[in-house]
Order: C-alpha cells, then structure tokens, then sequence
C-alpha cells in the first residue's frame, strides 16, 4: 500500500500537474500559447486543485477509494485530453481539468493509509508516501529526456502511468482494514481557523513566490539563459532531487521548532530564485554551479517549508492535522494561481529578471508569518501519538479522541516516528 501510495503522489503530483512546466516552451511552439495565457492556466490549475482537494476533506474519511478513482479519471482524462488537442482552448481545459487529480488523491491517501497501516507504522507511511513528489519530478526529467520535443507522447504515457497505478491502488485498498482509525473530529471552530491564519498567510506568500519556477523555470532557462533543452530538462530532475533530499534532513529538521523549520525552508526558496538569474554566464562553470546550486536548494526549501506546514498545523491540534493540512494547502494552491498570472503578465511586460524577483520577493514574504505570536508558533514538532507537545507555550485543546502519551514516556524523548512524520513532502 505504501508502494502504490508513493507512486499515485508522484503521478499525480510530480507527473501530472508539476510536468506543465517541464513541457510548456514545446507546447507553446506547437500551439501557439504566450506566457500570459500559460500563467492564466497555471492559476486555473491552482484553482481547480483546491476545489478538488475540498471535497477531498469532506469525503475522504466516508469514501476514499472513489476519491482514488476521480483522481484518476480527472487526471488521465486531462492529460490525455492535452495530448489529443488541436487547438489552445481544448488543451487549456484538459489542463485545468488535469490538476484536480492531485487535489482528489492527497485526501484520499491519507485516509488509506490511516485505515490500513498499523499504528505504530503509520507516521512513517505517510511520509513515505507523501516523500512521492521528488521522485515524481524525477520522473518527470526523464520522461521528457526519452521524448521531448514529443510533449503528446509524453502525456499519453504519464496518462497510462497513472490509470495503471491508480487501479492497483484501489484494488489494494478495498482489502480489510489492518490499523485502527480514530472517530472523526468535530468540525473546527472559528478558533481553530484563527490559529491558523500565520500558516495560511505564509503558505499564500510561499506558493505566490514559487509560480515562478514551477511554471516558467524551463522556458527560462531555454529562451534567456539560451540553454539546450537537454540541460533545462537536467534542472528539472536537480529540482527533483532537492525535494527527495527533504527525507534525508528530516532527522536534522525536526530538531527546530515548526515555525523556525519554516522559515528556513521559505527563506531558502525564496534566496534561490535570484541565484538562478545568475545562470546566463559566458562562463561555462558559474552557469553550471549557480543552475545547480539553485535548483537543489529552491527544491529542498518548497518541499521542507510545505513540509513544515504540516507540522505546524498538527502542533495546533493533532486531532484535526488533516483538516488542517487541507486548509494549508488550499492557502498555498490560491498563492500559485495568483503567482502564475501575475509572474505571466511581468514576463510579457518587463521580462523575465523583473518576473523572477518580483516572485523571491513574494516568497520572502513568507518568512516572517513564522515568527507570527500565535497559532502554535515556538513549538517543536509533535509525536506520533498526538499527544500535547512538551515544552509548548500554547498545548493543543483537548480532544476526547486524542491519544494520551504513555506515563512511562520519559518527559524530554520524542517518538521514533517524530521527524519522518512531521516531514511529509508535497
């Protein structure tokens, strides 16, 4: 389950809806698509995500599996609708449709592996599965390696990839239940959305700040940076890369509080956006080390600073983290859709150098929202168990259905789980 569960993250997500940006400088030589109209899709995406991923919340715990099916058929039916359009309104619709496919899955997932893994496996499950992002992009550079300028042929394989994988995934989960799950939280309070207006505010700012090289780091790179599309392509998997290297940090990591986590995962992002305008160079070896140098670092510091804000939210109240998590995400989508229009229209009116800091600048906004005096700011990343965080300036609300900590536990020892929970990377 958490094989397949990894592999539907990296298809949904790292495959399906991050490859756009891999893809768009062919696309846009085969139909004719300028930058502005690209971000305008992008934020579509963004858009349709966090419709999809709403429904998600108020369905998964009662409907997973189907969930896992809507995920297929959005995101297979859009990229196979990509591959198969003539014309630039036809591919802008099966694009926005393409990226509710993620928005289904995360949900969904999470309820699987809830109801399937034993308990005391369960955290590092979910960070195994949600680790699938990285090597998704991963994949992502290679597909387009194999194929490029082929961008139709690359979609009906991704399609393939993840109607196949998709199908495994709810064959499996239909399977009797092997972990204990626990009664569904009552719906949150105003309270509960006031704690988590810092996270929200700088899950907005970071996702604002991103569009920039999510949507249009490779056509960047090809058309100012003048490099062969071999060489954008190897960025994309370097950025691959920076991602999956979350999981090795995440011992390191999760020695910060959440907050604190954040903010160096945030300030990281946001420095390597202007450290990849350095890479138009004559000389061959500071093109080559500022590409390298800012695409590992801008993909550790996304994936460790999202990351982070699922940490943050389960310090505010384990018992809801996936609602909390839901909410986040939403917060970060709403900030790509607006980075992608407004990244777009710079592109098309003052370029691409005021494009890209324009876009560190909204990414640094984001840093400052984790030194935020409420919303569980100064925590350290929770247990396991859901129990209360030691040491914390501001415990979680009780909840009748949170698992106490064993009195036996000494005060100071978090769980083994701690670091690979707290660091799901999407």
């Amino acid at each position: 389950m958490v094989v397949l569960g990894t592999a539907f993250v990296a298809a949904t997500y790292g495959l399906v809806r991050l490859a756009y940006g891999l893809f768009l400088p062919d696309i846009q030589r085969d139909l004719g698509l300028d930058a502005a109209t690209a971000g305008y899709l992008a934020s579509g995406s963004s858009l349709i995500y966090c419709v999809a991923a709403t429904c998600g919340f108020v369905l998964a715990d009662r409907a997973p599996t189907a969930l896992i099916g809507a995920a297929a058929v959005s995101a297979c039916g859009g990229v196979w609708g990509m591959a198969a359009s003539g014309t630039v309104g036809i591919f802008g619709a099966c694009a926005v449709l393409s990226a509710a496919g993620a928005g289904f899955a995360s949900p969904s997932l999470v309820s699987i592996i809830e109801r399937t893994v034993d308990t005391a496996d369960r955290g590092k499950a979910q960070s195994v599965v949600n680790a699938g992002t990285g090597p998704g992009l991963i994949g992502a550079g290679l597909v387009a390696l194999a194929l490029l300028p082929d961008w139709r042929g690359a979609w009906w394989l991704i399609g393939g990839f993840t109607a196949t994988v998709a199908v495994l995934l709810v064959v499996s989960a239909t399977g009797p239940a092997t972990g204990s799950t626990r009664g569904r939280p009552a719906r949150p309070s105003r309270r509960w959305l006031l704690r988590h207006l810092p996270a929200a505010g700088g899950a907005a700012a970071l996702g604002a700040g991103s569009a920039a090289v999510w949507v249009y780091g490779r056509t960047y790179l090809v058309d100012v940076a003048d490099m062969s599309w071999h060489a954008a392509v190897a960025a994309w998997i370097l950025l691959g890369i920076g991602a999956a290297a979350v999981i090795a940090t995440a011992p390191a990591m999760a020695r910060l509080t959440a907050t604190r986590a954040w903010m160096v995962g945030a300030g990281l992002m946001a420095g390597s956006i202007p450290i990849l305008l350095l890479t138009p160079n004559p000389n061959a070896a500071i093109a080559i080390g500022t590409l390298v140098v800012g695409c590992i670092a801008f993909g550790w510091g996304f994936t460790a600073a999202t990351s982070a804000l699922i940490a943050w939210t389960v310090h505010i109240d384990p018992a809801r983290a996936a609602a909390g998590t839901s909410l986040l995400f939403v917060a970060l989508l709403l900030g790509q859709a607006i980075g992608s229009t407004v990244v777009g229209l710079l592109i098309t009116s003052a370029g691409y150098s005021v494009a890209f800091l324009t876009a560190a600048a909204l990414g640094a906004l984001s840093v400052p929202f984790g030194s935020a005096g409420f919303g569980g700011a100064g925590a350290r990343h929770p247990t396991a168990t859901g129990a209360p965080i030691r040491g914390s300036s501001a415990a979680p609300p009780a909840s009748p259905r949170r698992a106490r900590t064993l009195p036996s536990e000494p005060p100071s020892a978090p769980t083994p789980m701690t670091s690979r929970r707290a660091w799901r990377s999407r």
